[in-house]
């Protein structure tokens, strides 16, 4: 007999309960905003729109399906299994955070004010959402490998860079570069980071779409040094991968905004960046 599916109801502390966990009270929470020119009233609008939406998503939840929650704190230690349904409230960084975590379950966004990329709809369309499973856009990934086993895997982008945002130093094919990292990223990823270095340096690329099993790359602020080079900043990723060897004493990359879940790496150390052989699923 097959297990009926899980809904695991995905979402992060709001403002609202952040700032009660930091100054105790409404009205202390009052006062620190109003010392930044904010209002309490729109701090607590957004959190009972989020609570409407969570309340109203919970409810469209088939009676006869198990269930879950799990906050953005917690993704790390949850276990995902392959009978889950992802039902996502939140922003679109929500989304992104996830989809690491997952190995192939629909994954439903659901936003609790305007619209996103991939928080497409309102708490009202969870019964017909979780009534078209079999209806996902499949999205690429992008995979970094060390030589020492470290993998990491993002929606967006990964950035490998100094942890303290200094000189980054690092053999790039056959180039040594100093720079101010490199951004390895899908076309779900093209819509944000990404896209605003493909724009500010008029680049000729042509930007993957969010399907497209093809990433670019971009060296962010490559200096030319006696010997260091600019003529690789950046490229195209199908199936040759991008191989880069570390000269700092300590790089580190992370996926998709998240510092606090990263890769550590020094100095010798080998990294290769490709398309994921997983997909995300996103519940058109």
């Amino acid at each position: 007999m097959s297990l009926a599916p899980r809904a695991v109801l995905v979402h992060r502390r709001t403002e609202l309960t952040e700032l009660l966990a930091r100054h105790g009270t409404l009205g202390q929470a009052e006062f620190f905003l109003a010392t930044r020119g904010r209002s309490l009233d729109d701090v607590v609008e957004q959190d009972a729109a989020v609570r409407r939406a969570l309340a109203e998503v919970s409810a469209a939840v088939p009676w006869d399906w198990r269930r879950g929650s799990v906050e953005r704190a917690d993704l790390a230690r949850f276990l995902f299994t392959p009978e889950d349904v992802v039902l996502v409230v939140g922003q679109d960084g929500l989304v992104a955070n996830v989809a690491k975590y997952l190995t192939g379950q629909p994954v439903v966004g659901i936003t609790p004010g305007s619209p996103g990329v991939l928080v497409r709809h309102p708490a009202s369309a969870t019964p017909d959402l979780v009534r078209s499973l079999d209806s996902v856009e499949r999205r690429t990934m992008v995979r970094l490998s060390a030589d020492d086993g470290q993998t990491l895997l993002a929606l967006n982008e990964i950035y490998l860079g100094h942890p303290g945002h200094q000189t980054a130093r690092y053999r790039l094919g056959p180039e040594r570069q100093a720079s101010s990292g490199i951004l390895v990223g899908t076309g779900t990823g093209a819509t944000g980071w990404c896209r605003s270095v493909w724009q500010e340096r008029h680049s000729a690329l042509r930007l993957p779409a969010a399907g497209e099993r093809r990433l670019v790359w971009f060296v962010r602020e490559a200096w030319p040094s006696p010997d260091t080079g600019t003529s690789l900043t950046e490229g195209e990723l199908t199936t040759a991968p991008l191989t880069v060897t570390v000269e700092s004493d300590h790089l580190t990359a992370f996926g998709d905004g998240l510092e606090s879940d990263a890769v550590t790496l020094t100095r010798g150390q080998s990294v290769t960046f490709r398309p994921a052989e997983r997909a995300f699923h996103l519940v058109r």
